[in-house]
C-alpha cells in the first residue's frame, strides 16, 4: 500500500487523474493499482425481523455519479480530478450499499432493514441518496483534504406513503496527512459518522405501528 503525498501539476487531460504517489501525468503508465475499501466488515446474515422491532424496506437511493464507481474522487477548487492509481476494490455505491446493512444489523436498536421480497412486514420505507462522497482539497493541494460524506434521508410509511422525516447528514473528516494511508481510513470514518447518524434517527421516528 503506497503512502507517498498526492501533489498536484497541470495537465490538459479529457478526464484529469491525481496520482497517489507523484503527479497528474498526461500519458497514462502501466503501474500497480492498489485497492481498498471502505464500510464495516459483512456481518451475520439478516434474521427475520423480532417482536418488538420495527420493519423497515430499503428504497433504491441515487449516488453521487461521479464517485459511484471504483474510482477515488478529488474536488479541487478548478476541477474534479481521479486518484489514478488506487480503486475500490468493488464500485463505492456497492460498498455503501454492504456498509449500510451492516451497519444495521450491528445496531441494537428496533430498526431492523428488510430487503425488498424477504419476509416479515415492514411498516417503512427508508431512502439515502448519497450526495457527496469525495475528498475536498479546500486548503491547497498538497494539505491534507477534507473527506466529505453527505447523505439525504427520507422515511416514509409504507402504509399511507406519508412522509415521516427527512433530513441531511454528513461527516467532514480531515487526515492527519496528505496519503492514500490516511485518506482511506478518513473515508472508513465519515461513513460510519454519518451512518452512525443515520441510524440513531430512523430508530427515533420509526415507531412501533
Amino acid at each position: 500500500m503506497r503512502s507517498g503525498s498526492i501533489t498536484f501539476r497541470v495537465a490538459v487531460i479529457a478526464a484529469v487523474a491525481l496520482a497517489t504517489s507523484g503527479c497528474i501525468t498526461l500519458l497514462p503508465k502501466a503501474k500497480p493499482v492498489d485497492l481498498y475499501r471502505f464500510g464495516q466488515p459483512a456481518s451475520a446474515k439478516f434474521e427475520t425481523v423480532q417482536t418488538g422491532t420495527v420493519g423497515v424496506v430499503r428504497a433504491t437511493g441515487e449516488f453521487q455519479r461521479e464517485a459511484a464507481g471504483d474510482r477515488l474522487v478529488a474536488i479541487t477548487s478548478e476541477r474534479v480530478a481521479l486518484v489514478a492509481e488506487a480503486r475500490w476494490v468493488t464500485p463505492a455505491i456497492t460498498l455503501w450499499d454492504e456498509a449500510v446493512l451492516a451497519a444495521f444489523d450491528a445496531d441494537n436498536g428496533r430498526v431492523r432493514l428488510i430487503a425488498r421480497g424477504e419476509p416479515g412486514r415492514a411498516a417503512y420505507v427508508l431512502r439515502l441518496d448519497v450526495r457527496n462522497f469525495e475528498a475536498l482539497y479546500e486548503r491547497g493541494p498538497k494539505a491534507a483534504p477534507t473527506v466529505l460524506v453527505r447523505v439525504r434521508a427520507a422515511l416514509t410509511s409504507n402504509a399511507d406513503r406519508g412522509l415521516v422525516g427527512e433530513r441531511i447528514f454528513e461527516a467532514r473528516i480531515t487526515p492527519s496527512e496528505n496519503k492514500l494511508s490516511e485518506i482511506v481510513p478518513a473515508y472508513d470514518r465519515a461513513v460510519a459518522e454519518v451512518l452512525k447518524q443515520v441510524i440513531g434517527w430512523t430508530n427515533e421516528l420509526a415507531v412501533p405501528v
